[in-house]
């Protein structure tokens, strides 16, 4: 059915597959809403600050 090295590609790309997708995976669950929450985070104390520095 498979030659050696038809099935050394055929592995080389399932592996590069599950790679991607658990790559894609963590990216979406952790390091993204990491990312947005951390720009929010710094916009609201922006904010605050300017709000303060006006008021004095």
């Amino acid at each position: 059915m498979f030659d050696f090295d038809q099935y050394l590609g055929f592995l080389a790309f399932l592996t590069i597959l599950t790679i991607g997708f658990w790559l894609m995976i963590f990216l979406m669950t952790f390091v993204i809403p990491y990312w947005i929450g951390g720009a929010l985070i710094e916009f609201i104390k922006e904010k605050r600050d300017e709000k303060k520095a006006r008021n004095k």
